[in-house]
């Protein structure tokens, strides 16, 4: 029995047993995760949990809650414990669970704040889906450059506490202009004497609140931050965002991206949350599109039907379009990732494009020498491709070349493609890829069957 077993057996006798105190002293005395693995576990449960729990730590299981979890508890919740939770929930996390919350639900929760409170989640969901505004918080603190160490730490510990985090303070001039940023172990080694302005280095790095939180995830990944400060056009101050915040956008960002690679739209829910209609529905448009686009397969063979009475051709069909395919797909993928991670931006097209076609080349080579010894081998042992076996060996090496290439160029290029539409990279899919070089790959096929087969097997 593994530890998360035995937490839930314990679990499940106290409940049991009805002591709603050692209940609460139980649930007080685990981690946020065994919590909420807890109510993963045991769902029925879960805002017994929540209400048993003393406030801060029920608002900090119910913040790293799933949204449809959330959603879940919240119906079931006292009213006293609802306006509770939400008064006392970090800004952006609230922002963040009023954004998935439908209109009349937000309605109904934003006026349990207080006007100052209200205020700000107003003003936190009037910036664009997507973007930093919506993951900022308005909790820091800001010193001015003129302020000495001593008064720095005095207003640190008047107002350190309901601050997101510490580790960072904010220069400001008298207009809220952000200046310059500083560590707090820069605070704490300097001289009581020393002035916040001796301690500027203007290596200032922040996020605008219209930046999309793509963005932010890279700028955090380049920079070593556990927080940023957030302004709008003319740089003032609005708010910083936390490192923890934007891991759960990363994640979000990451599933979303494996999901339509996969060739399907990503879920707006944990899979086995999804229902069975839901599930049909965003699987269903890429499945039609792919369907639509095999269709084309068949009308090129029919096309190319005279070529299809050798029977030599058709048994390297399978070899042709998977290698086609295949390449594609690894371009697409590789590039989608390099997209994500800010490694390559649109105007590295020309550069992806040389090096795609290089390395394509090479790499048809590569598999076109092998489809070749594999002819030669097999011709040698069973004489099965007749007397122009190495003729059909030509066609297949010179078509495994091109139709790798041109997979190769397909699958590094539409990521590039959609992004300057305005589309998701991740939509150039796998499937998406394959199917496109499956078309295109049979025509290379046969076109060059037909040039170097004509008067012969054709």
């Amino acid at each position: 029995m593994d530890e998360l077993d035995t937490l839930v057996e314990q679990t499940e006798l106290l409940l049991a047993e009805g002591n709603e105190q050692q209940l609460k002293e139980h649930l007080d005395g685990l981690n946020i995760s065994e919590v909420e693995a807890l109510i993963d576990e045991l769902p029925e449960y879960g805002p017994t949990f929540i209400e048993t729990l003393s406030i801060n730590r029920a608002v900090n299981v119910f913040r790293i809650l799933d949204f449809p979890t959330q959603e879940r508890i919240l119906k079931k919740l006292s009213g006293p414990k609802i306006s509770e939770i939400i008064n006392e929930m970090p800004p952006d996390d609230r922002t963040a669970f009023f954004s998935e919350l439908k209109g009349d639900v937000v309605k109904q929760l934003i006026i349990l704040l207080p006007p100052a409170d209200r205020k700000e989640a107003l003003a936190l969901l009037g910036y664009p889906e997507d973007s930093v505004g919506r993951l900022m918080t308005p909790d820091y603190i800001t010193v001015k450059q003129h302020w000495d160490i001593t008064r720095v730490l005095h207003h640190i510990r008047k107002y350190g506490k309901a601050s997101e985090t510490i580790d960072v303070l904010y220069v400001i001039d008298k207009d809220g202009k952000l200046l310059d940023d500083i560590r707090i172990k820069d605070i704490l080694l300097a001289d009581p004497a020393t002035t916040v302005e001796d301690l500027i280095d203007n290596r200032l790095i922040a996020l605008n609140a219209n930046d999309p939180q793509e963005e932010a995830i890279n700028v955090f990944r380049m920079n070593n931050r556990v927080a940023l400060p957030v302004i709008d056009e003319q740089g003032i101050m609005l708010g910083i965002v936390t490192v923890d915040d934007i891991l759960w956008v990363a994640n979000e960002e990451y599933t979303e991206d494996m999901q339509r690679i996969g060739g399907t739209e990503a879920l707006d829910e944990p899979y086995l949350d999804v229902s069975i209609l839901h599930l049909v529905k965003k699987r269903a448009g890429w499945l039609i599109v792919l369907f639509l686009g095999q269709l084309l397969t068949a009308t090129v063979l029919e096309h190319y039907e005279s070529q299809l009475a050798s029977a030599v051709l058709i048994l390297f069909m399978p070899l042709i379009l998977s290698s086609g395919g295949n390449s594609g797909s690894q371009a697409s993928t590789l590039i989608i990732q390099a997209m994500a991670l800010g490694e390559v931006t649109l105007l590295d097209w020309w550069q992806v494009m040389r090096r795609e076609i290089l390395s394509g080349l090479l790499l048809g080579l590569i598999l076109g020498a092998l489809g070749f010894i594999r002819i030669c081998t097999w011709q040698a042992f069973s004489q099965e491709y007749g007397e122009y076996w190495l003729l059909v060996g030509t066609v297949v090496s010179l078509s495994l070349v091109g139709v790798v290439l041109w997979g190769s160029l397909v699958g590094s290029m539409l990521p590039f493609i959609l992004r300057k539409l305005g589309a998701d990279p991740a939509s150039s899919s796998a499937p998406f890829v394959s199917t496109l070089v499956d078309v295109t790959g049979l025509i290379i096929y046969f076109t060059v069957a037909t040039l170097v087969l004509t008067g012969v097997l054709l």
